[in-house]
């Protein structure tokens, strides 16, 4: 039976024992259609499968530590004091300059490095924080699952059979449920739910709700003069935002929290979030050039984007995004030793970035130093496998002799992609291995 059958035959029984019933939302308590049931420790599992393959796909974690522990110190402080309390809740700082954020069921939760540059105290942090810790205990990404649409992949990774072809369809699935999750549109009353328990969470942790006010007016000022891409494209798709949702939320405030002041001991804490976003502002010229860069190479101009990138370097030198971005640049334009140079940089300062640790072992391979390119590209693979990747590891297992695992991974690969172009290679090499 192949992996693809077992996973459809899972489903088929799951669905027989998971008849359609009725979730209980706990935070309402109000009971909700479900196609089948999700338990607590399946929603934990969902979270924590995917949370990795996300933060990898959309940039990797911000290599700050201090930012980071920072973050997780606010979102745990709000967290603490949210209807479920006692989810193994995780906060990470992505490194991508979308303005956006979201949350994963069981408790991951991650902003992006473009949407903290945006805010001016901790309260708003907060706000941001406690909205999406209000998505998680109302379990609103597990509700879209017990619909039915995401049935079967949901499936597939509860049951763990996810973790049995790391490289095969399998694996595909799982960041098939990653992209959905992160792409789920929440319904209006969904984001209103979250926006009042945000509010509750942030006032209860001590924080002065005109913060969640200031962030919405903010988001209102992006959303009145026409919001740039980044915005239309991140905060505004998964987190549709309107006047009168920032109305419905003033109201709230006003007339639930209008003594939760300063003046009664409620924080803004705008030097303490300045000071914790310092060295991440003095970068933002950096990022600008990098974000140009990028459009630049998407348009096939290519020394025009190796030379923006090396200006983004310039303004922020030592990111590791930016120089990752540089060297698979010059490995397009065929500029080996200067990308080998930018790409080992870029692993020296982030060895966390399955992109720069798969150019870099591209390159490696080139070169001839194959057992140096196989440790990089299974270090990729382990962070996000990919095709790409897979190939390429692959290849490298064919250099060094392995052959047993060249052949494996090919078949994988085959079975993950058997009418494109990587799928159709792979066959090619495995007959060849093979001698047929």
């Amino acid at each position: 039976m192949t992996a693809q059958n077992h996973t459809r035959l899972i489903v088929i029984l799951l669905a027989l024992v998971w008849l359609v019933g009725c979730a209980v939302n706990p935070v309402t308590g109000r009971k909700e259609l479900a196609l089948f049931q999700i338990s607590e420790e399946e929603e934990i599992t969902i979270g924590q499968r995917t949370f990795p393959q996300v933060l990898q796909q959309m940039g990797g974690i911000y290599p700050d530590e201090a930012l980071n522990a920072y973050v997780e110190r606010v979102g745990e402080r709000v967290a603490r004091y949210s209807h479920r309390p006692d989810l193994p809740y995780q906060f990470a700082v992505i490194n991508n300059s979308a303005p956006n954020a979201f949350a994963l069921p069981g408790g991951p939760i991650a902003i992006t490095r473009g949407l903290l540059v945006v805010m001016n105290n901790e309260a708003q942090l907060a706000s941001v924080l406690g909205h999406e810790v209000g998505h998680v205990t109302a379990r609103h990404s597990v509700a879209g699952m017990q619909r039915g649409a995401l049935l079967g992949v949901g499936v597939a990774v509860i049951s763990g059979v996810a973790g049995d072809a790391a490289h095969g369809p399998l694996s595909q699935q799982v960041a098939q449920l990653a992209a959905t999750l992160v792409d789920n549109t929440y319904s209006r009353e969904q984001e209103r739910e979250a926006d009042r328990l945000g509010i509750d969470y942030m006032v209860r942790a001590g924080y002065d709700p005109q913060g969640a006010v200031q962030l919405q007016e903010i988001f209102y000022r992006e959303l009145e003069g026409g919001a740039q891409p980044s915005w239309v494209g991140g905060l505004f798709r998964t987190h549709p935002f309107s006047r009168d949702r920032m109305l419905d939320n003033q109201r709230y405030i006003e007339t639930t929290y209008g003594q939760a002041t300063a003046a009664a001991g409620f924080v803004l804490n705008a030097r303490e979030f300045q000071q914790a976003t310092a060295a991440l502002r003095q970068k933002q010229q950096g990022f600008q050039l990098y974000e140009e860069g990028r459009q630049l190479e998407a348009r096939n101009q290519l020394p025009q984007a190796i030379a923006t990138y090396q200006r983004a370097l310039e303004a922020a030198p030592n990111e590791s995004l930016i120089l990752t971005r540089l060297g698979l640049a010059l490995l397009k334009a065929e500029d080996m030793v200067p990308a080998r140079r930018n790409l080992q940089r870029a692993v020296d300062l982030d060895g966390n970035y399955y992109e720069s640790r798969m150019g870099l072992g591209f390159v490696l391979l080139e070169r001839g130093e194959n057992a140096a390119a196989v440790q990089h590209l299974e270090k990729s693979m382990e962070l996000l496998p990919t095709l790409q990747g897979g190939y390429l590891l692959a290849e490298g297992y064919e250099k060094t002799g392995e052959r047993q695992k060249a052949i494996a991974l090919y078949r994988s690969i085959v079975e993950a992609d058997p009418g494109g172009r990587l799928g159709q290679a792979a066959a090619q090499r495995l007959r060849a291995l093979e001698g047929r």
